[in-house]
């Protein structure tokens, strides 16, 4: 672990630039999540196109406070409205919308916001620990051990995205696909460019995630802009929460921020599967479950520590292996390609700077979170009234402004248009645009490692079998497809029931 690299990140992090920054993308993140429909990966990809003018550390300091303010802005339309702002504040609508209807909507939206800062900070002390001990076993990662872990990346979050396993895998086959789009690394040919010069530099990867998040969001704000009008609850109580409540509610916060970090470290879950898995022990440990669902603060406190525990154990994978664990994570890996600095091992040596300035920048946020919370939460009421039609024009407005400030090319525009309305369709046919995403990052590293193994093993294919990790690596990844194919479901359906019956 560089010590000095630790300080030079915290020395960054605390500059007067960069804490105007992590604060604003703090309270940012927050009304977005706030508004019903929104998601975190959704305003990363809308305003990644913001920080092409920044220092990378500059930039990705806003992007990391906007996914940490975005995680507990979700809650308080769950809470208000009955309505998750984000997938992951789902688990918080069960106990926190019967508080706000019981006239307690500000105890519930203080112990949120509590139990969000410090499962957020746990988890970002857990980053900046965990982290640089990775990056130290990375360091004797060469081309084939690359290679292996860009495989891996593709088949984890293929294999445990929503839907079947062979949509996710064939989402992430078609990002790779695109990501070779252009002139080729080695050679220098073009490839699948049918002549258009506009493609000879390849599809610009924040094109590509402005129009498969951003687009479809807009659409689907849309068609239910003419249902029920949003009727929020008010908070009439008060927001900071007893010291007593908290002392209480401390081993769930600390046992659901657990869970979050090590949900977050598997490629491919999200803040929804650890809050549903912190909710449920929550309930399993609690003394008395039947006040579970009717208004219970643990049912609040344990879905959003998990949920903002996440954002730190997702990022581990991201910045030591380069493997995103999230949606949201491979944006902010596609903010560094912007910047002009490939992902995988060599982010916490060759870019340690910028990496530690990171890991801080999540761990400022969090401290951020709770003085922006208490500020800003009341006001957030009336962003939740917003009517879905007037956010789904300002989505699509930013959207175009953004894709053409790229390159300044209507081309580009036309391009995200397109990819907005193909991931709209993979929306409603229940497939996730995560993956391509992901492919689309890892496409080029792959290719390049691939490329240079073949060039050290002299074109022989065994020379991805004569290194140990690479071995491990690959072996992971292939019963990672195997686990979730259904001949695989019936073996371990059947072994079940051969042992049901043999008791």
């Amino acid at each position: 672990m560089d010590n000095s690299l630790i300080m030079t990140g915290l020395v960054n992090v605390l500059s007067f630039t960069n804490v105007a920054l992590v604060i604003g993308g703090t309270l940012l993140g927050l009304f977005v999540g706030a508004m019903p429909g929104l998601s975190a990966t959704m305003a990363l990809a809308l305003l990644l196109p913001l920080t092409f003018s920044m220092e990378p550390a500059s930039g990705l300091s806003m992007l990391a406070a906007l996914y940490v303010g975005a995680s507990y802005g979700g809650s308080i339309a769950a809470i208000l409205l009955r309505t998750p702002g984000t997938p992951s504040a789902a688990a918080t609508v069960l106990d926190g919308f019967p508080l706000s209807q019981q006239g307690k909507a500000g105890q519930a939206l203080g112990v949120s916001l509590f139990a969000s800062f410090f499962g957020g900070l746990l988890s970002g002390v857990a980053l900046l620990t965990a982290a640089p001990l990775l990056g130290v076993m990375v360091l004797k990662f060469g081309p084939v051990e690359l290679f292996a872990i860009a495989v891996l990346g593709i088949t984890i979050i293929g294999s445990l995205s929503q839907g079947s396993v062979i949509s996710g895998l064939l989402s992430g086959a078609l990002g790779l696909l695109l990501s070779t789009v252009g002139m080729d690394l080695i050679t220098g040919t073009p490839r699948m460019t049918f002549g258009n010069i506009n493609l000879f530099s390849g599809i610009e990867f924040t094109v590509a995630l402005i129009g498969l998040f951003s687009i479809p969001q807009a659409l689907l704000l849309i068609e239910k802009a003419h249902g029920t009008q949003k009727v929020a609850s008010r908070i009439t109580d008060r927001l900071i929460p007893r010291l007593s409540e908290l002392r209480r509610l401390m081993p769930n916060i600390l046992r659901s921020s657990g869970i979050g970090i090590v949900t977050g470290l598997i490629p491919g879950t999200g803040g929804d599967t650890a809050s549903w898995f912190a909710y449920n022990e929550a309930k399993r440990f609690a003394r008395d479950k039947s006040r579970f669902g009717k208004g219970d603060l643990a049912g609040v406190a344990a879905p959003e520590a998990a949920n903002n525990a996440v954002v730190g154990g997702a990022l581990i994978p991201t910045i030591a292996l380069g493997i995103p664990g999230s949606s949201s994570t491979a944006i902010l890996l596609g903010a560094l390609m912007v910047q002009g600095i490939l992902p995988g091992p060599n982010l916490l040596t060759d870019y340690g700077d910028v990496t530690y300035t990171l890991i801080w920048a999540v761990i400022m946020a969090n401290i951020g979170l709770l003085v922006v919370g208490l500020m800003f939460t009341r006001m957030c009421v009336a962003v939740t009234r917003i009517p879905d039609s007037f956010v789904a024009c300002a989505i699509i407005t930013l959207c175009v402004i953004g894709a053409f400030a790229i390159n300044n090319s209507l081309f580009e525009v036309g391009l995200m248009l397109g990819f907005g309305l193909f991931g709209y369709w993979m929306q409603k046919a229940g497939i996730s645009p995560a993956p391509m995403v992901i492919g689309l990052i890892l496409g080029p590293v792959m290719e390049t490692s691939f490329q240079q193994s073949m060039l050290i093993g002299q074109g022989r294919m065994g020379i991805f079998l004569d290194s140990p990790i690479a071995v491990v690596l690959l072996c992971i990844a292939a019963l990672s497809i195997l686990q979730a194919t259904p001949l695989f479901r019936w073996l371990r359906t059947a072994v079940g029931g051969r042992r049901q019956t043999q008791r």
